[in-house]
C-alpha cells in the first residue's frame, strides 16, 4: 500500500504525507458493531493526569473486533474498513447464519475471500488456528498468551511473528520485537500479517494534524522553569546539569528498564528483544 506525498504548495504540505487507503472497500462502519467511545484526556478514575499530551480530537466511536474467532463457521469478508482506534485496517466477516464481526485484517485478505476458524482451517491469511496446528516457520499474528482470552499479542499495522520451534506443551514465537518467548500451544494465533504495512511512513506533516488525532503538544523541559522540571533554570540555553536526562518527576529517562525485575513471566522468555 502506498502512501499520497503532496506537492510542497505551503511548508506544512512539503514533508505531508497520507496513505492511498487502497485496501479500503467500505467507508461506513457497521453500526450493529460499534460503541461509544468516551474521551478520559489521558486522566484516571481519580481524575489525575496518567498520560499527559491528551485532550481535544476528533469524536470517535468504537468498532467492536471479535479477538477470540470462536465461530468456526466460514464467514465471508465483505469489506475492508479504516478503524480510528488502530493502526491496522480491519474486515468485515459475515456468516452463514447472517451474524457480522469485525477481525483485524492481515494483507491480501479483500471482499469475497472465506475466512475459517478452527484446527481444520487452511494454513491461509485470515484463517485463526490453536498454534499446535500451525507449521514451524509460519508468520502469523494476532496472538493469544491465555487460550479463550483472545489475541493480545502482534495486533498493529505491519507486523508478524514467526512460529520458531515447538516443545512439549509449548512453542516458541518470535515476537516483531526480536524477543522470543514460550506460548501455549492450544492458544490461537492467525495466519499472515497484519495489513497497513506503510504505516511507518507516513509523515504527519503539520501540527493540526496530530491535534485531530487528540494529541496536545509537549513541551522541553530544559525551556521550563525549576520549579516545573528537573532539566529547567538557569541562563539562556543551559545543559540539564545532572548525568543523565530525567522524567519531570526524577525518575532516569532514556534506556531506564521499567519492567519488574521479579515479573512472573520471565521464565516465558527465551531471548529478550535488546540481547545481542
Amino acid at each position: 500500500m502506498p502512501t499520497i506525498k503532496y506537492k510542497p504548495t505551503t511548508p506544512a504540505r512539503r514533508n505531508m504525507s497520507v496513505p492511498s487507503f487502497e485496501e479500503i472497500t467500505k467507508k461506513a462502519p457497521e453500526k450493529s458493531l460499534i460503541t461509544v467511545k468516551k474521551k478520559h484526556s489521558g486522566r484516571n478514575s481519580y481524575g489525575r493526569i496518567t498520560v499527559r499530551h491528551k485532550g481535544g480530537g476528533n469524536r470517535q466511536k468504537y468498532r467492536i473486533i471479535d479477538f477470540k474467532r470462536t465461530s468456526e463457521k466460514p464467514a465471508t469478508v465483505i469489506g475492508v474498513e479504516y478503524d480510528p482506534n488502530r493502526t491496522a485496517y480491519i474486515a468485515l466477516l459475515q456468516d452463514e447464519d447472517g451474524n457480522k464481526s469485525y477481525v483485524i485484517c492481515p494483507v491480501g485478505v479483500t471482499d469475497g475471500m472465506v475466512l475459517y476458524s478452527g484446527e481444520n482451517a487452511d494454513i491461509k491469511p485470515g484463517n485463526t488456528l490453536p498454534i499446535h496446528a500451525i507449521p514451524v516457520g509460519t508468520f502469523i499474528h494476532n496472538v493469544e498468551l491465555y487460550p479463550g482470552k483472545g489475541a493480545q499479542l502482534v495486533r498493529a499495522a505491519g507486523v508478524q511473528a514467526q512460529l520458531m520451534a515447538k516443545e512439549g506443551s509449548m512453542a516458541q514465537v518470535r515476537l516483531p520485537s526480536g524477543e522470543v518467548r514460550y506460548i501455549r500451544m492450544d492458544c490461537k494465533a492467525t495466519i499472515g500479517q497484519v495489513s497497513n504495512i506503510e504505516h511507518d511512513t507516513v509523515k504527519i506533516g503539520k501540527a493540526g494534524r496530530k491535534r485531530h488525532m487528540g494529541i496536545r503538544p509537549t513541551v522541553r523541559g530544559s525551556v521550563m522553569n525549576p520549579c516545573d522540571h528537573p532539566h529547567g533554570g538557569g541562563e539562556g540555553r543551559s545543559p540539564i546539569g545532572r548525568p543523565g536526562p530525567v522524567t519531570p518527576w526524577g525518575k532516569p529517562a532514556l534506556g531506564y528498564k521499567t519492567r519488574n525485575k521479579k515479573a512472573r513471566t520471565d521464565k516465558f522468555i527465551v531471548k529478550r528483544r535488546n540481547s545481542k
